[in-house]
């Protein structure tokens, strides 16, 4: 069966997300998924209602991102609305959202954990949301 993927992006910081989307991308051609797409946003607060939008177009979803501490609250907003978004959708509609977004303290933490070279958290996603849209019941 032929899978639909869409990977929704958030471009807030790109020198991230590219390692992320590197990561996301290469897993899914590895474990012959070339049915993807991908849609650009600014922020990670946005891929939520992106997701929404196309929930009926694709299988499984891949939300990639970024969100760094800084001296506001603003930090614990995003990341929690935007987390419990997502698995409200995936709830709801009973569809793999793979979650790549990325929470960190600072700038150097985000590239450790988007690196080609080590735990890329893009390509966990991309694990995650497979696992799950491949799940069988056995016994």
């Amino acid at each position: 069966m032929k899978r639909k993927i869409c990977i929704v992006v958030a471009s807030y910081y790109p020198d991230v997300t590219r390692f992320l989307l590197k990561g996301t991308t290469d897993f899914l051609k590895k474990n012959g998924i070339k049915n993807f797409k991908k849609i650009q946003t600014t922020g990670v607060f946005e891929i939520p209602v992106l997701i929404a939008k196309n929930i009926n177009k694709f299988d499984g979803f891949i939300a990639l991102g970024c969100v760094i501490k800084g001296q506001t609250p603003h930090f614990h907003y995003i990341s929690k609305s935007t987390i419990n978004a997502l698995m409200k959708l995936s709830i709801d509609y009973k569809k793999p959202i793979g979650n790549g977004i990325i929470t960190c303290l600072n700038k150097s933490q985000a590239l450790n954990r988007s690196s080609p070279n080590k735990k890329n958290k893009g390509k966990e996603a991309a694990n995650g949301m497979l696992s799950v849209l491949n799940f069988k019941l056995y016994g």
